[in-house]
């Protein structure tokens, strides 16, 4: 009888941790949305949460996890929301995205603090989340080129895994030029890449 009752205690117990997490980290990403990552420390995000270090620390064990788990969940939740058509050209459905994220500047400032930190060998938690997650866009993306160019949209002398790669690295960087330097048009550039890929094809 002990142990029947045991159970459903932990089990109870064990959802509130987790519904625990998830008020936590919904309030982490509204802060990083509002002021990014930068000059930031756990002990302060939990002050601005309304957490103890304490708390933080034994839901996300260090500063990096806390970092990838806020945009993991951020980036779910957005696509989402506002999930992209598969039959829209891979540079406009960066477009597209790239107006998005102009609305959270502090999330794409997350993102390029990640992007470098997944650069050091140190940061394995940065390193598997960025690695994984240019795989699954670059794997996404050829399929969606390789369709564009059977439906005559694409220019079919293109190899649709650089097609892919080129479009990340393109809306990457000009996606760090512009937080340097709002003035460069991230959209437009994009719009100008979807040309010339899909130049010569058929419409």
């Amino acid at each position: 009888m002990a142990e029947s009752s045991a159970a459903p205690r932990s089990t109870g117990r064990y959802r509130k941790g987790i519904a625990r997490r998830q008020e936590i980290l919904d309030k982490a990403i509204e802060v990083f949305a509002r002021r990014g990552s930068q000059k930031t420390s756990l002990r302060a995000i939990a002050q601005e949460v309304g957490v103890t270090h304490a708390a933080l620390t034994h839901y996300f064990g260090s500063l990096e996890e806390l970092l990838v788990e806020v945009y993991r969940a951020s980036e779910s939740a957005t696509d989402a929301a506002h999930p992209l058509p598969e039959d829209v050209r891979p540079a406009l459905s960066m477009r597209t995205a790239a107006e998005r994220n102009r609305r959270i500047p502090g999330l794409v400032q997350l993102y390029s603090t990640l992007v470098s930190t997944a650069l050091e060998d140190s940061h394995q938690a940065a390193q598997e989340f960025i690695t994984q997650r240019f795989t699954r866009i670059r794997t996404t993306m050829a399929a969606q080129v390789r369709r564009l160019q059977a439906s005559g949209e694409l220019r079919a002398d293109l190899d649709p895994e650089l097609v892919a790669a080129l479009v990340i690295a393109a809306s990457d960087g000009l996606q760090t030029q512009w937080l340097l330097d709002d003035t460069v048009d991230h959209e437009a550039a994009l719009e100008m890449l979807d040309r010339l890929l899909s130049g010569g094809a058929t419409d």
